[in-house]
């Protein structure tokens, strides 16, 4: 699942997962975001921090709970520091903008 409301990032980075064989769920909202991962719980969920409705990093806390399972990629154009993500979460942090080369790291 990728949360991100730059529609080219999300047609690209949506491209890029479909030709490795994920299915992919778009959202470019938190809203929205949130309703499809209360209903799909997916395995890895691409999230980025400035949203039209919130800061995705500081979602990330209530993602984990309601899905625990889900690898979480937070990725943002401007670095938040580390301790605006809350404790116990485990993420790693994509700066934009992303290279497939930076994802290729991860989704071989």
């Amino acid at each position: 699942m990728i949360i991100e409301d730059e529609l080219d990032l999300c047609l690209l980075l949506k491209e890029y997962f479909v030709r490795k064989h994920y299915n992919v769920m778009l959202a470019h909202t938190l809203q929205d975001g949130n309703t499809l991962i209360k209903e799909h719980k997916p395995d890895v969920l691409i999230l980025d921090n400035n949203l039209p409705d919130g800061t995705g990093w500081d979602m990330a806390g209530e993602i984990a709970a309601i899905s625990p399972n889900t690898s979480i990629f937070l990725i943002s154009a401007n670095s938040a520091p580390a301790q605006s993500i809350p404790k116990g979460i485990e993420f790693r942090i994509l700066e934009k903008p992303i290279s497939f080369s930076a994802l290729d790291k991860y989704f071989l």
